[in-house]
């Protein structure tokens, strides 16, 4: 890993990953990109990994783009280059975690500005703390949201207020985000209550649980859903996994899933 900018902990099919920066509210740097794409390469792999819980360490979530940093030593990152499927090194950041295969579960706190915002975007789901500050920032520096925003926001928030919010760059509470579609729900701890559900869902048949990422990222017509639902049942009935889950509700006891 290029620096220490990101954190892992990983103990009973769960992931903790934490942005590492605190002193600067875990701005995005050099460093921290590369860290961050080395991290999901990592994760892409992990043995036995059932879920990802995303947080950032300190005050806040990620306050978006070092802004000094990145001038002062330029980004390195070619925006025309498809480094990773469809996405540049820069969205990678974001997009990663919605191809990861496990879900990913971003715990929000303090502030989530910009990149910091895409990142947390990219995670399957999103539980922020009270009061938590947000904001479609790029416009605040002439630019347009360029780290997958577009594409993760598309179909979880509002059209008309996403305009405005990239138009304007304003800030936004949770209470706001939770109306608009940014974040999944609000908790007291949000650390907390993702590790919990990121646990639950642990406790799940693995292969059902990817697939059903793979179902929930599919963007195509509904031909080709409902083709991709029936192949991916058809692969899970009757599998080790799916036999388990039913012997183990039927007994009454914890089920033993392997990967």
């Amino acid at each position: 890993m290029a620096e220490q900018r990101v954190a892992i902990e990983f103990a009973d099919g769960v992931a903790q990953v934490r942005l590492a920066r605190p002193d600067k509210l875990n701005a995005l740097d050099p460093a921290m990109f590369a860290a961050l794409i080395d991290t999901i390469g990592q994760l892409e792999t992990m043995p036995g990994l059932r879920a990802v819980v995303l947080s950032g360490e300190g005050r806040g979530f990620c306050a978006g783009l070092d802004m000094a940093s990145m001038a002062a030593g330029g980004s390195g990152i070619d925006l025309a280059t498809r480094t990773h499927g469809p996405a540049n090194d820069f969205q990678q950041v974001a997009w990663g975690w919605r191809t990861l295969p496990v879900p990913v579960i971003a715990a929000v706190h303090g502030v989530a500005f910009g990149g910091g915002l895409q990142i947390a975007s990219g995670a399957d789901l999103r539980i922020a703390a009270p009061g938590t500050r947000l904001s479609v920032m790029e416009m605040k520096w002439g630019i347009v949201p360029d780290m997958a925003g577009f594409a993760l926001w598309r179909g979880s928030v509002r059209g008309d207020a996403l305009r405005e919010l990239v138009y304007t760059a304003r800030e936004f509470d949770a209470e706001e985000a939770l109306a608009l579609g940014f974040v999944t729900r609000i908790a007291e701890d949000p650390q907390a209550e993702a590790l919990a559900l990121a646990r639950a869902i642990a406790a799940r048949n693995p292969h059902a649980i990817r697939a059903a990422k793979r179902l929930a990222n599919l963007e195509t017509d509904a031909t080709t859903i409902l083709a991709a639902e029936s192949a991916e049942q058809a692969a899970l009935l009757r599998s080790p996994n799916q036999i388990e889950a039913v012997m183990a509700n039927l007994q009454k006891r914890a089920p033993a899933f392997t990967d």
